[in-house]
């Protein structure tokens, strides 16, 4: 009985297919797509794919897959409507690119792609990617209150401080300073550890990843380009961790144009941070984008790094008639001055004092000039509390991260 029932055994409905130009440009996506579902998949053409979602054995389709490589830019056209088509039909897409643009990229997500998985497919993205889409949210919704699974966490339970650094202009130590106060402040508590965030936001030349020697990772790209479907779970995925105490979110691989992301999606980046972390140090690129002034009305404190320089002074002058132009808070900034006068030397004090009245700002913070062995450090990719500790600079911000902390400290304790 089992032997002929076998032998008459319904073939398995299709529920997913692959859309590409040529399916065999992709065979580790065939691999894949073997073992996550056996028989139940197809290959489409995307000349086919339009005139099988109209047939009727389209009806048990669960989801496409198109793949797609920097040759197909060209049918950005005809891929989005084949998106809309699925859409219409309730039909997920999971878009798999190699050597395509990130702009292209972000269109084919607002138009409506579900999961980006990037090719060579890294192991086992494309399950995971089969499994989100497979989840049907309306399960969540029907399941009695008690009886419900565990939603996936948008956020998390923290209120973090919000504190950019921008440098006034290139090699200003901007980044140094981002790099070594975000990983003091993670450090600053000898019994407790403090939850510290990185953003690198110079998405086309930030150096993060070089000062922590991490890697690039395909999934900030991901998130960047899809924030409005980011949660707690894709965010901290998106998020590189340097030894264990200091999470990055590193620029991309590749550059993106930096008014990709718009005031929207930054917000949602700084709030998720927010919410994960007891503080969020951002590296700001030192042009000024459309979402420069979200970064500044989120912060809680506000960086702008300058040195005793003449670009420093017309760019902070700069800045500031820009900023009151507008009506932008430019009080909010608090002014670093990087590689200052020494103790003794009585010249360069009178200089910073004149700089300061000249262009009617405070110069809050004075940090001495680290020498040859900062750059040097960076080099090999470590803070400097671990490379050279001793260093005077390094003593400099270690000072200013626990000043940072004792006034947080405080206020949170005003608010008990």
């Amino acid at each position: 009985m089992s032997s002929n029932a076998a032998l008459h055994q319904e073939p398995q409905p299709i529920i997913a297919c692959t859309v590409s130009r040529d399916v065999q440009n992709f065979d580790l996506l065939i691999e894949d797509m073997e073992a996550a579902l056996g028989e139940q998949w197809g290959d489409l053409s995307f000349d086919d794919v339009l005139p099988f979602l109209s047939q009727p054995e389209a009806k048990t389709l669960r989801f496409l897959t198109i793949a797609m490589d920097g040759d197909d830019e060209n049918r950005l056209p005809a891929i989005s409507a084949i998106i809309g088509q699925a859409k219409a039909q309730n039909v997920k897409v999971i878009l798999i690119t190699e050597d395509v643009s990130p702009a292209v990229l972000h269109n084919l997500l607002r138009e409506g792609g579900d999961e980006f998985v990037p090719y060579p497919l890294p192991e086992g993205e494309l399950e995971r990617a089969i499994e989100r889409v497979m989840t049907p949210t309306e399960v969540v919704a029907a399941t009695p209150e008690d009886e419900a699974p565990k939603k996936m966490i948008k956020g998390g339970d923290k209120n973090g401080v919000i504190i950019p650094i921008h440098g006034l202009a290139g090699g200003i130590g901007a980044t140094t300073m981002a790099v070594n106060l975000a990983w003091e402040l993670a450090t600053v508590e000898k019994k407790t550890t403090n939850k510290v965030c990185l953003l690198d936001f110079d998405f086309q030349f930030g150096t993060t990843a070089t000062y922590l020697d991490l890697a690039r990772r395909e999934a900030v790209v991901e998130m960047l380009t899809d924030t409005e479907s980011m949660d707690g779970e894709s965010f901290m995925q998106a998020l590189s961790t340097y030894e264990e105490k200091l999470h990055v979110l590193t620029a991309p691989f590749d550059m993106i144009p930096l008014d990709l992301l718009s005031p929207e999606d930054i917000t949602r980046i700084i709030e998720m941070a927010a919410s994960h972390f007891d503080y969020v140090i951002i590296d700001m690129p030192s042009t000024m984008v459309e979402w420069s002034q979200t970064v500044l009305e989120a912060s809680h404190v506000y960086f702008g790094m300058l040195e005793l320089d003449m670009r420093s002074a017309q760019n902070l002058l700069r800045l500031k008639r820009a900023m009151q132009a507008e009506d932008l808070p430019f009080d909010k900034i608090r002014f670093i001055l990087n590689r200052a006068p020494g103790f003794t030397d009585l010249n360069g004090k009178a200089r910073v004092k004149r700089l300061a009245e000249s262009l009617g700002v405070a110069i809050e913070v004075l940090m001495p000039d680290g020498g040859k062995p900062v750059a040097q450090n960076a080099d090999h990719g470590v803070p400097m509390g671990s490379g050279i500790p001793k260093n005077p600079l390094r003593k400099e911000i270690v000072k200013l991260a626990k000043s940072v902390h004792d006034v947080n400290v405080s206020a949170a304790e005003a608010h008990v």
